[in-house]
């Protein structure tokens, strides 16, 4: 696993500046659940990191400042029984975190007005519910 991490196509995290830590798993593992170190915590140093381009940083740090601690996103993954398996789930869980903190923003809405036809459309619709309404009065003249 010391290949990079593809994040878009135009960026990717050198394997050097992520940090991986094992620990024993509560999740599934038979006997060897407390024997061997399945969990995996991956951390990635956003705020400091070289492979992060410059024009990204500042918005990658606001989308995952709930994320962060001192600038550093970290992600864990323990659902699988093996290592090698967490450690492929974290990879692809720090990725997809990434590419999405880095997405563009979305185009701002241009607010539109009610056409003509749903407007008429709106006030028929009120005019029959409250005919319906008042045939249920029961009045007599």
């Amino acid at each position: 696993m010391a290949d990079d991490l593809v994040v878009t196509r135009s960026w990717a995290v050198p394997a050097a500046e992520l940090a991986e830590r094992f620990s024993r798993s509560s999740g599934p593992g038979g006997q060897g659940v407390n024997t061997a170190d399945s969990r995996v915590e991956l951390s990635f140093d956003v705020a400091r990191a070289a492979s992060v381009p410059e024009h990204l940083r500042p918005r990658l740090l606001d989308r995952l400042a709930g994320r962060l601690v001192d600038g550093v996103l970290t992600v864990a993954a323990s659902e699988h029984r093996t290592q090698l398996a967490n450690r492929r789930a974290a990879r692809e869980r720090l990725a997809q975190l990434l590419r999405e903190a880095a997405a563009p923003p979305p185009a701002a809405r241009r607010p539109t007005r009610p056409t003509r036809g749903s407007k008429e459309r709106r006030l028929s619709a009120k005019k029959r519910r409250g005919d319906t309404k008042r045939g249920r009065q029961g009045r007599y003249d």
